[in-house]
């Protein structure tokens, strides 16, 4: 109960919060440009916005976040983190009175950075269970990223519509902006946030004292300094090393963060299916049950079986039963490597409770021969078979 109460003020507070942010952020749009322009701002800027979320979806299959999180970290990244920033800036324009290219250059990659990575940080500590690894930290950092780019093009874009520095302004220059931002950079808020989202993986998956401090901490340094590389690059010599800087540092880091990426996504699957077999063990459940459980393909092949078989009632029944098979999973491996959450047991017996009452509902495929009796049910008094 006090951890549905944590969890439930984690929620509310963060929602108040992107509240006061929403209403700071839409007087800086209406101050910031007129209608039509903020119109052709918000429509160009929601262009990657789907294809963005789309990727880190891809990489959330095996084990998904809950949806809520992932909407609270994009209205972090589109509301507070953006608004936080522009204060912070604000001030230092206002009391240290920095130049543009040193706003540019190290002012804005301090403060986004830190409004930005304070999401996955508050994660970590009030939303701990939610934090499985450096994929997870990974996915709330990139959707967090996302949401502050849509705020920031939506500015930048209407600018551009209107024209500054001697531009012409106009549909075309606010196109002209959106090729660069939004088709040949639209990962970069993402790529420089991820390193804050691997260091919070970092820190959830070791018992060293050092890396769970370290690990946000030098996420955070490296997210500022690929950041500043970046916005550097567009103010020294007017911009003259930009593409040189974008081919040959800013692509190949994001192509290894994507490669990495991509292995940490395949590696859930034998880290899953490992601790299920582990789970079966100690009688959670079945090992029958584990290659529906642990492969994305099965997975689905189990819920199209059991809706032809029972309908739309027996599918949500076996998508259910998967999602806490797989939080279980995880939440064991855990458990295995000697970092579980305090509270590991109670949320482990509620995952196996949940799982028993689901079972005798279920749907399985069945073997191809018909000497083969459906997959059998653990009994009953394994079902409780503690850690």
């Amino acid at each position: 109960m006090q951890r549905r109460r944590s969890s439930a003020a984690f929620t509310v507070a963060v929602s108040v919060v992107m509240l006061l942010g929403a209403v700071v952020m839409a007087v800086v749009l209406l101050l910031s440009g007129a209608p039509g322009a903020l119109v052709v701002g918000v429509v160009l800027a929601a262009l990657p916005v789907a294809p963005l979320v789309a990727v880190y979806m891809w990489l959330d299959r095996y084990e998904p976040e809950p949806r809520s999180l992932l909407v609270l970290a994009l209205g972090w990244g589109a509301f507070v983190a953006t608004s936080a920033a522009l204060l912070l800036q604000v001030a230092d324009g206002l009391l240290v009175g920095s130049s543009d290219g040193w706003s540019t250059a190290v002012v804005a990659p301090v403060t986004e950075e830190a409004s930005k990575g304070l999401f996955v940080l508050l994660l970590l500590f009030f939303r701990r269970r939610e934090l499985d690894g450096i994929l997870d930290g990974l996915v709330y950092a990139g959707m967090v990223g996302i949401g502050f780019a849509f705020t920031e093009n939506i500015l930048y874009l209407s600018a551009a519509y209107m024209g500054q520095d001697g531009q012409p302004g106009g549909v075309g220059g606010a196109i002209g902006l959106f090729v660069v931002r939004g088709i040949i950079s639209p990962f970069a808020h993402p790529f420089f946030t991820s390193f804050i989202g691997i260091g919070v993986g970092l820190a959830v998956t070791t018992r060293s004292p050092a890396v769970r401090v370290l690990g946000p901490l030098v996420g955070y340094l490296l997210a500022v300094a690929a950041h500043a590389a970046w916005n550097g690059s567009l103010v020294a010599d007017d911009g003259a090393n930009a593409l040189a800087t974008y081919v040959f540092l800013m692509v190949p880091a994001f192509l290894l963060l994507a490669g990495f990426a991509i292995w940490s996504r395949r590696r859930e699957r034998r880290v899953l299916t490992r601790a299920l077999e582990d789970c079966a063990e100690r009688g959670f459940l079945h090992p029958a049950e584990v290659p529906w459980l642990a492969g994305i393909r099965a997975r689905r092949f189990a819920r199209r079986y059991a809706e032809t078989a029972g309908g739309a009632v027996a599918r949500r029944t076996m998508v259910a039963y998967q999602h806490e098979a797989v939080e279980l999973g995880f939440l064991h491996h855990r458990y295995l490597r000697g970092v579980a959450p305090s509270d590991f047991v109670v949320l482990g017996q509620e995952h196996v409770d949940r799982m028993a009452a689901l079972r005798p509902s279920l749907l399985w495929p069945q073997p191809t021969r018909p000497t083969e009796a459906q997959l059998p049910v653990v009994p009953a008094e394994q079902q409780r078979t503690p850690w």
